[in-house]
């Protein structure tokens, strides 16, 4: 056993293995892998072993299709079967409205360049001679599915990471992991310890107990999970060919062959958890007792939807555990506080994402990136509000809608209200229907007097379209409220704060009492943050960024912030607000704050400390809403008096409510890109629009050389906005952008702007069509609708109205 690697990898499941291998392939060959057990002995030994590459997440579906194409080069650099069956997938509908998600799967499919399509009802019976097709609508078929052999491939992975360098430990049990003064790590094992330079927790079911070795409480549940294998049947043994892989959606059941019988597994809606708290740590490779009545409700639709699996006998039942986070997709990267310490782990679909998550991690321990965009993969996206009640509440959730419809307006119950504001009962109380950001309850829309509190979930247009036109037209003619407490709140202070934030940030440094907008770039040069970056003294500054990336970008600034002379701090529960916004904010702001609110003595993007009525308070002049208007931040204790005082003196104003679909609304009309939609780490500052941000010349920056590149260069592709014909219908994110004929993009973020009276889309296209004067489409649920490219912004594009 090695006494010193560079990378010490935790975990002999498939994930574990993959980073081991794609470590070696881009050139780091001193590391090495430590097992409790044998490789395989976790949940990966009884994966069923199916793999497509649909996700719901685009960025997640580019991976999974390199993981499915990888098996090849797998078997050809380790000379180990992979047990490689690409029979291709079936997605069958049993509903308009499962049919309207497909429609999305297809329209993604082709800018991912995945040849999928619908295919008939009779079609899809010849495919899958045994469906009842009367039950069903409509279905995809997608050629690169299939089912591969899980110990194979995990194998392959082992024996091509072996023959590049690395070695595997087997049976040694990883029993402390201890971070040393020179930044190193020491792998304690039962054999030895191991110094390594970089430690990767791929634990799978023991991941919690590996990470709980630093202190770290991962966000994962284990939850059991059956399928049944059959006895031959006569319609498989009789088949000209191996039967297609098939997701019966209405059936919650995923289906394939397993010799000369099938294999049915579902993910039943009255889900299990499996240990926990913790995993023992002599669990082998071991299964769960049978539960079939737990099964029976999905069981009996199957045998309904496929008649012939009810005529054949079981020939066994499987029962094990697999791992999950919270919202289903894996815990990938490296995490905020620990230096040099990853994780892979919460990879339940680990036979259709574990070559992509080795590949993203392997890059980015080496490169510095993931070279794909894995936002939502990265650790980052949970805090610790993410307790284990919480993610066992939410994974047991995710478990039971696992093949359910998620609806774009759809908002999910389970573990909320878990963080709330000072004004959350206020809000409550005015017809407030919440979503929920980084743990934090929001209002989406409010619900007129008499008008049930629920939203109807949908694709198209909802219940909700018509009031939260009433809030747009509030906003743009008199006076809007919304709470802005969902914002991630930074605080940089210290006499070395303008040089760091110099240092990290791409724009430039405001004067004392001044906000400027200012992106954030990594080392390639693509925006990994935009802020609002307020200055409220020489060496006090407030930065102002999305709420979700908070970690994410705590991370970076942690990664980046000196020893001495700067002080950084989250203010995300010690800092609330309201903002006002409209043509008469002004007059609300003059009536509460003790001082001249007029354009000249408070222009557009000044901040100040300020009194508002009784109330310690920040106010800065901006807006995202494009109107004029004003965000005012205080502590929380003081944010029931703030938002009753701005209600009072607001009455005789028409001061209204408003929430964030209005705000959606309005920030399309401006062309206003959002960061996690628009603003993505795999774009670059003059791709976004967010070029004229960017200080070339103040200096050198993170990011810099990359960026003079685009600059010089000229951006490859560019985000636009585009108006498209109304259909009753608008675009959510991540539909296909056609010209003339050919797929060229991909929407952002759309919807309809109440005030321009247009359905709107934010999108990329290469930058040679930025300026076309027509030939666009927007592909809408499978509904090719013209679209005008808007070469400005649809509402008052000179911004004469947030600057008056």
């Amino acid at each position: 056993m090695r006494s010193h690697v560079r990378v010490a990898v935790i975990g002999g499941g498939v994930v574990g293995c993959s980073v081991l291998y794609h470590l070696t392939k881009l050139g780091w060959r001193d590391v090495v892998l430590i097992e409790r057990s044998e490789l395989t002995s976790g949940s990966t030994w009884h994966a069923a072993g199916g793999m497509h590459p649909i996700n719901g997440d685009p960025n997640i579906a580019k991976l999974q299709g390199y993981t499915i194409n990888l098996y090849k080069e797998l078997e050809a650099v380790s000379g180990q079967s992979c047990g490689i069956h690409v029979t291709g997938d079936l997605f069958l509908a049993g509903s308009e409205e499962r049919m309207d998600w497909l429609r999305l799967v297809e329209g993604r499919g082709r800018y991912l360049g995945l040849e999928v399509a619908f295919v008939s009802i009779d079609e899809a019976a010849r495919m899958l001679p045994i469906m009842d097709k009367r039950h069903f609508v409509g279905a995809l078929y997608n050629p690169l599915g299939g089912h591969i052999d899980p110990s194979g491939v995990t194998q392959a992975y082992a024996k091509a990471a072996r023959l590049h360098g690395a070695e595997i430990y087997r049976f040694n049990r990883v029993v402390d992991t201890r971070p040393r003064p020179d930044g190193d790590w020491d792998v304690v094992t039962e054999h030895g310890t191991i110094r390594a330079e970089h430690v990767v927790n791929a634990g799978g079911l023991w991941a919690r107990e590996v990470g709980r070795m630093v202190g770290l409480e991962l966000p994962i549940l284990a939850m059991e999970h059956q399928y049944l294998v059959t006895e031959d049947m006569k319609e498989v043994i009789e088949a000209p060919q191996e039967m297609i892989h098939v997701i019966d959606f209405e059936g919650e059941i995923y289906m394939r062959q397993e010799g000369r019988g099938m294999l049915m597994g579902t993910y039943e809606r009255a889900g299990v958890p499996w240990s926990p708290r913790e995993t023992p740590w002599d669990f082998g490779q071991d299964l769960l007792p049978p539960d079939l009545d737990r099964i029976a409700p999905s069981l009996e639709v199957g045998f309904k939807h496929f008649p012939a699996i009810e005529r054949a006998g079981i020939k066994r039942i499987v029962n094990g555990p697999f791992t999950f986070a919270p919202d289903g997709n894996p815990l990938v990267g490296p995490v905020r506080g620990l230096r040099n310490y990853w994780v892979a782990c919460g990879v339940m679909a680990g036979f259709s994402q574990g070559g992509g998550v080795g590949l993203a991690l392997a890059s980015w321990m080496i490169e510095g990136d993931p070279g794909a965009d894995i936002w939502g993969m990265d650790v980052a996206r949970y805090g610790d509000w993410a307790t284990r009640a919480y993610t066992d509440a939410k994974v047991r959730e995710n478990y039971s809608r696992r093949f359910r419809i998620r609806f774009p307006n759809e908002e999910l119950p389970a573990a909320r209200p878990l963080r709330t504001t000072p004004i959350y009962d206020r809000l409550a109380a005015k017809g407030a229907l919440f979503g929920a950001s980084f743990g934090l309850e929001h209002a989406l829309w409010f619900a007129p007097e008499g008008m049930p509190r629920e939203e109807q979930v949908t694709f198209r247009r909802s219940n909700a379209h018509e009031p939260v036109a009433a809030e747009c037209r509030a906003v743009r003619s008199r006076v809007g409220l919304i709470e802005i407490a969902n914002y991630a709140k930074y605080e940089v202070t210290g006499a070395g704060a303008e040089g760091f934030l110099a240092r990290l940030l791409a724009g430039r440094m405001p004067s004392s009492g001044r906000i400027a907008l200012n992106p954030m770039l990594n080392e390639r040069g693509k925006v990994i943050g935009d802020f609002t970056l307020a200055r409220l003294g020489p060496e006090r500054f407030l930065i102002f960024g999305s709420g979700p990336a908070e970690e994410y970008h705590l991370r970076w600034f942690e990664r980046h912030l000196p020893s001495t002379g700067v002080s950084l701090r989250s203010r995300r529960s010690d800092l609330v607000g309201l903002a006002i916004a409209g043509p008469n904010s002004r007059a609300l702001l003059g009536r509460v704050l003790d001082g001249d609110v007029s354009n000249t003595a408070f222009p557009f993007l000044s901040i100040r400390d300020a009194e508002v009525g009784m109330i310690p308070a920040i106010v800065g002049r901006i807006s995202f809403t494009g109107e004029l208007g004003y965000e005012i931040w205080v502590e929380p204790d003081y944010e029931r008096a703030l938002y009753d005082l701005l209600s009072e003196a607001g009455a005789e104003l028409g001061l209204t409510l408003f929430g964030a679909r209005a705000l959606l609304s309005l920030r399309l009309e401006k062309s206003f890109g959002s960061w996690a939609r628009d603003f993505r780490p795999v774009y670059g500052p003059y791709e976004t629009g967010l070029g004229r941000f960017v200080a070339l010349d103040k200096g050198d920056f993170v990011g810099r050389e990359a960026a003079l590149a685009e600059r010089t260069q000229g951006p490859s592709r560019r985000l636009v906005a585009f108006a498209v014909e109304d259909s009753g219908v608008d675009a959510i994110g991540d539909e296909p952008i056609w010209h003339e004929e050919k797929v060229v993009g991909w929407v952002t973020s759309g919807g309809y702007g109440h005030t321009v009276g247009r359905s709107i889309a934010l999108g990329y296209v290469p930058a040679v069509l930025a300026e076309a004067r027509g030939g666009f489409e927007i592909e809408i649920l499978g509904d090719r609708r013209p679209a005008v490219l808007a070469p400005v912004a649809l509402y008052d594009p000179a911004g004469a109205r947030m600057r008056s």
